[in-house]
């Protein structure tokens, strides 16, 4: 068992800085793997936490112990762990995360940008005028369960309290609508929709018990992100803009049919979906923000960008990846780059 706890952290964390270094060109060894590719990293970490699931030591290892075991295995191969910070004055610090593709059973090639985004961004280090900034990046998974254990939190809150290593930005990302790149304006207190495990849910977002919550929980929180200053960074090749739908169930009723629009909360009404819906990209802006005001970090600017959709996936499901899917793949993930490299550069 301790041998365990000492090698998993260990080949975690390569596993996670080798997907970096090969999604930044810096490993030329693994050159035959497209760099933009964020799926060679989902299917190690598979393999990997299968095998952990499925042994079976002589020793006695009990269920709790295993748990804890795949938990750090996760958190190591997602980059949690390796959020590190230079301290100090004089550097801007920003964290961003990521996703794992989804819903494999529609298609099984499925890619996330956002992901692919993350591996590019993590430890990336960018001139603004305030100086330095550096970025740290994680990935997190298309699951309700870890979502309700408090993955959002615990890779966000230890950056989020005062100290040497507080950030001065935080975004989540993950794929949205096609050829269109969407600044959330609100997240919304409610989840909806079948994960990767084929769970579904449909009710509020569970609070995590071990970080602070701010009292009430709002319905909706809204960005804080600098959208202008994205906006005017002309990044392309996808318009972007600030996306303000709801849906809303109303007052005094609360009652169905809730209503969809595009001119943000209606003052005392509850939840139904933010900007980006009601599904894990929504709760990652939604927990990530309820956690900076529970926190009292108001003053740090947090938000969610929906990159674009992937699409042209081969019509042969039998080709992995083509040129033109390549091309398209490559354009979002550079404008996604571009466009937390543009709210870096707007933090005074």
């Amino acid at each position: 068992m301790n041998t365990a706890k000492k090698l998993i952290p260990v080949h975690g964390s390569r596993l996670w800085q080798t997907a970096v270094d090969r999604a930044q060109g810096k490993r030329p060894d693994l050159g035959a793997l497209d760099r933009y590719d964020d799926r060679p990293l989902y299917w190690a970490r598979l393999h990997m936490t299968r095998t952990l699931r499925q042994w079976d030591p002589e020793f006695k290892l009990t269920e709790s112990q295993k748990k804890t075991l795949i938990q750090e295995l996760e958190y190591t191969t997602r980059g949690i762990r390796s959020i590190d910070f230079p301290k100090g004055d004089d550097v801007r610090r920003v964290l961003v995360s990521g996703f794992d593709p989804y819903r494999l059973e529609h298609e099984f090639r499925r890619s996330n940008p956002s992901g692919a985004a993350a591996l590019q961004l993590d430890g990336k280090r960018i001139m603004t005028e305030e100086g330095p900034a550096v970025i740290q990046s994680a990935l997190f998974p298309v699951r309700w369960q870890d979502f309700e254990e408090g993955i959002v939190e615990d890779t966000f809150g230890p950056y989020l309290k005062k100290g040497p290593e507080r950030i001065d930005l935080m975004m989540t990302i993950s794929q949205g609508r096609q050829r269109q790149m969407d600044i959330e304006g609100f997240a919304g207190r409610w989840h909806t929709g079948t994960d990767n495990n084929e769970e579904t849910r449909d009710e509020e977002i569970p609070m995590v018990s071990r970080w602070p919550m701010p009292s009430p929980l709002p319905e909706f929180i809204e960005t804080t992100l600098p959208v202008q200053a994205m906006i005017d960074a002309d990044t392309g090749p996808w318009p972007v803009q600030r996306n303000d739908e709801v849906c809303e169930w109303l007052p005094p009723d609360f009652e169905d049919p809730y209503t969809c629009h595009d001119g943000g909360p209606t003052p005392g009404s509850k939840a139904q979906a933010g900007g980006g819906g009601n599904y894990l990209s929504n709760e990652s802006q939604y927990r990530s923000n309820r956690l900076r005001v529970g926190l009292g970090a108001e003053d740090i600017p947090g938000g969610h960008l929906h990159n674009a959709a992937l699409e042209f996936y081969p019509e042969d499901p039998s080709i992995y990846i083509d040129p033109k899917f390549r091309e398209h793949r490559q354009v979002t993930v550079d404008q996604t780059v571009a466009l937390v490299e543009a709210a870096a550069r707007a933090l005074d």
